[in-house]
């Protein structure tokens, strides 16, 4: 592991034009140790990148390059904020030229080419690197992501669910891991920065609905950590919806506690399992989170419930998709790759009202 916390780390960016994109572009301009050095788009080639995100206006001073003009092997990791297949075709160069890899899409999520290749569609042209890349849920994999040149950041929707249900897997047996239900909720920021009939602002405000119900691609992912983390298969419901705000995740999540079980204190075991994670707050029991209480921050909150004391157990999650979902994830990443303290950039308040 390098510790890069005496020298600034030079930063690229591909794919800087979408919300995850300027997200990234937000929190490292004030990321003591980051160093931006290129964002591409090949369509915006050339413009200052203030011109497109005026909220970046005297924070960022860089302008688009085209891919072939980015100099990307000068930097030390680079972000990939662009469609599937992208990070992949680039990686084997980066990786020679001693760069280390962040992906926000899925190219180094799943560890099973095939079922990538079925819910993806495209070949997996990696399949050494993606060997030895690391999943990027922080919480779950510290260790391994400090150590890795490739790291693949989770998808939104996996990291509420994985996070909501972690505690309860891999000890002793708790709940029935035959039948879990994740109902989630995500924004309309989810679905990226694109001219699309189902996200203009008529077709989807004042409307909510359910999507991906016969298959959603992050259904492989979280129930292939899930299978990991209980040691065996498990059985994942997960129904994904669109709601009529801009940013924001809530993730509603069903478990049965086993007859076994039914004394445990779930509210002290989620305390422990999280008392040392920075961006994880455990609620007071009975609590009811809200989607704004996280936005803009990359800090995750869950909540249980537990109806009548009976042997259902209701986890409640949320998050801002795009920044613990996606893009201050991501920097969480980058900071262990490069020995700085995980909380390094990252320590926003959510912003009210």
């Amino acid at each position: 592991m390098t510790n890069s916390t005496s020298r600034r780390i030079k930063v690229g960016i591909v794919g800087g034009t979408g919300y995850t994109g300027v997200e990234l572009l937000r929190m490292l301009a004030a990321h003591p140790h980051a160093q931006l050095t290129s964002i591409t788009s090949r369509k915006e080639d050339g413009m200052p990148v203030a011109e497109m995100f005026p909220n970046l206006r005297g924070h960022v001073d860089l302008a688009f390059s085209s891919p072939d003009r980015a100099n990307l092997t000068e930097c030390d990791v680079v972000f990939f904020a662009t469609p599937h297949g992208v990070a992949m075709a680039q990686a084997r160069e980066l990786l020679a030229a001693g760069v280390k890899i962040i992906d926000l899409a899925a190219d180094f999520r799943l560890q099973d080419i095939k079922v990538f290749e079925q819910w993806y569609k495209i070949p997996h042209t990696c399949p050494d690197v993606l060997a030895d890349a690391a999943y990027g849920l922080v919480e779950l994999n510290r260790a391994s992501i400090a150590n890795a040149t490739v790291v693949g950041n989770p998808g939104c929707y996996p990291t509420t669910v994985l996070l909501g249900l972690a505690p309860l897997l891999g000890g002793a047996p708790l709940i029935d891991t035959t039948d879990i239900i994740a109902d989630s909720k995500s924004g309309v920021s989810g679905a990226g920065r694109k001219a699309e009939v189902s996200t203009l602002f008529s077709e989807a405000s004042d409307n909510f609905k359910a999507y991906g119900v016969a298959g959603h691609r992050h259904h492989p992912e979280i129930k292939a950590q899930l299978d990991k983390l209980a040691g065996s298969e498990v059985g994942l419901t997960f129904v994904p919806h669109l709601v009529p705000m801009i940013r924001g995740m809530f993730s509603t999540i069903y478990t049965r506690i086993l007859p076994a079980a039914r004394d445990v204190d779930f509210q002290a075991l989620f305390e422990a399992r999280y008392a040392n994670e920075p961006f994880v707050d455990v609620m007071p029991a009975g609590s009811l989170p809200e989607t704004r209480s996280v936005r803009a921050s990359n800090t995750l909150r869950i909540a249980l419930q537990r109806p009548g004391n009976g042997d259902r157990l209701i986890i409640l999650v949320v998050q801002d998709n795009l920044v613990k979902g996606a893009a201050g994830q991501a920097i969480q990443n980058m900071n262990l790759m490069f020995g700085l303290p995980e909380t390094t950039g990252l320590n926003h308040v959510a912003i009210l009202p």
